[in-house]
């Protein structure tokens, strides 16, 4: 009979602890949150466009043997720069020596023959008492002597070219390769394989592909003037300046892309064959552009956009359009007018309306003076 009292008596007791309660005391409000923040400017920037290259020689030449023969003497290092007409290989020249001799003497013969003939044509034309059988026969013999002379000059020609084809020049100046046939070898002429190969790598070219949809304002920009083109070695080095020499006449269908190469003096020979740069072809200027540091321009669901200052210390979510990014720099297309103070650090803590308290250092926009 005692359980309706305990229960009773629990529930009163319960009654008067929450009874008692105070009620908690209303949170304070967050703390402005510190924040780095710059100004918006008005710019002239470069419209650019920014990819990948390969570099390529402006030519390549395989050299390989004209006539047949042993190597005998090598007079360059694999990899070295040679210059055009230097002296690089020579095949054994005394089998095409004595070939010039001979044929020396062949012409030597026939002009001996075609002197006598022609002698004897003339003995029997003065003395007139010739028959007309006999006059015929010294007239064909003087005609075929010198008929003679002239295969013979031609053969004696033809042996000087292939004695002057045993000493290999470059054809142009150039890096050498890997020599492929070392001193000693028996070489044939105009052999499937080449004997070393030089690349012109002064002036040098660098490809690159961009999309179709860009094409008509490079091409447009090319007609005007000469467009800007930077190399930059991923060496951390300053960008190798050059000019656009080249669109390609088509558009690759399976890529959707367009071909380019441009130019660059490589007087230092920085840029191999080969070697892959980031590229960076400047279209045009762009004036009267409102730009902010790119670390204000922050990406959401919704697109891109900045937190703006307002003269309450807070801030408000602004949508913007971003143009595209130069350097350190974004260039804003619409969303932002010039002299607006925007966010560059501290964005984590932010929605809009958060209080913020700009750290020492920042740059503010000038204050008004009456």
């Amino acid at each position: 009979m005692t359980f309706p009292f305990r229960g009773f008596w629990l529930a009163s007791v319960l009654i008067g602890l929450f009874g008692c309660t105070k009620p908690s005391p209303p949170k304070p409000a967050p703390a402005p949150a510190p924040v780095a923040v710059a100004v918006s400017e008005k710019k002239t920037v470069p419209i650019q466009v920014r990819t990948i290259g390969t570099v390529k020689p402006v030519a390549t030449v395989a050299i390989r043997p004209r006539v047949g023969g042993q190597i005998t003497e090598v007079f360059f290092k694999e990899g070295e720069y040679v210059t055009k007409d230097q002296k690089l290989l020579i095949i054994d020249p005394r089998p095409y020596e004595v070939a010039v001799k001979s044929a020396e003497a062949a012409l030597a013969k026939s002009v001996e023959v075609q002197t006598g003939a022609e002698r004897e044509l003339k003995r029997l034309e003065k003395v007139g008492v010739a028959s007309g059988v006999e006059l015929d026969t010294a007239r064909t013999a003087a005609a075929t002597a010198k008929a003679t002379v002239a295969v013979d000059t031609v053969a004696l020609e033809s042996a000087k070219l292939q004695l002057g084809f045993t000493t290999i020049i470059a054809p142009l100046d150039g890096r050498v390769g890997e020599l492929l046939v070392n001193r000693g070898n028996l070489v044939d002429a105009n052999g499937a394989n080449p004997l070393v190969v030089i690349n012109q790598v002064s002036p040098i070219h660098v490809a690159f592909s961009l999309p179709e949809p860009q094409l008509p304002a490079v091409a447009a920009a090319r007609r005007e003037a000469h467009l800007k083109v930077e190399a930059y070695l991923r060496n951390g080095e300053p960008p190798i300046e050059g000019t656009l020499a080249f669109i390609d006449n088509a558009v690759n269908l399976g890529s959707g892309t367009v071909m380019l190469k441009a130019e660059f003096p490589n007087k230092d020979r920085k840029l191999w064959p080969g070697q892959f740069v980031d590229v960076v072809l400047t279209v045009r200027d762009r004036p009267d552009s409102v730009v902010v540091p790119t670390a204000a321009v922050q990406t959401g669901q919704k697109g891109t956009y900045l937190f703006v200052l307002t003269p309450e210390k807070s801030v408000e979510l602004r949508p913007v359009a971003v143009a595209f990014e130069h350097g350190d720099e974004a260039v804003i297309a619409s969303g932002l007018s010039v002299g607006e103070t925007v966010v560059t650090e501290g964005q984590l803590r932010l929605v809009a309306g958060s209080k913020v308290d700009v750290k020492a250092g920042s740059k503010l926009p000038a204050e008004k003076t009456e």
